[in-house]
């Protein structure tokens, strides 16, 4: 028996629209959103009383994706600081494998998300760069240099 793929990873997020725009600027599609309640959601996960918006984004012709929920009941907990530095425990990032990643990073900029640190070449192999999105996510993302 082994893993059969990555399915999805879930972030739990304050402003929904935003954390949505920030993933379609990358390059993902909105596959899917609405409201989830009930008894079989409050099972899954152990909490009771739930009641959240999740939003499902996929990446284009390829399987994985970004999945996104916010929270209405119970009120969302906060665990670390906001904008944690990369040696913090827990999930740092999510990497995506880009195109053109300059012109990523140009997108990103327009809608005033920044670099955390620099865009560097790796052994001549990749581009890399961790960009920060809203409420603090931070995403890496690589080119392939050809």
């Amino acid at each position: 028996m082994a893993v059969q793929r990555m399915d999805n990873v879930l972030i739990v997020v304050e402003d929904l629209d935003a954390v949505i725009a920030f993933f379609v600027e990358i390059g993902l599609e909105l596959e899917g959103r609405g409201p989830v309640e009930g008894a079989w959601v409050e099972q899954v996960i152990g909490v009771s009383g739930v009641k959240q918006d999740v939003a499902m984004l996929r990446i284009p012709g390829a399987p994985g994706g970004v999945e996104l929920a916010q929270f209405h009941q119970p009120e969302p907990v906060r665990s670390e600081p906001r904008v944690a530095p990369a040696n913090t425990l827990g999930l740092r990032r999510v990497m995506f494998a880009v195109d053109d990643i300059d012109a990523v990073v140009s997108r990103l900029r327009a809608g005033g998300h920044e670099l955390v640190g620099e865009l560097v070449t790796f052994e001549n192999a990749y581009r890399l760069c961790y960009v920060r999105g809203p409420e603090g996510i931070i995403v890496g993302l690589a080119e392939a240099v050809s």
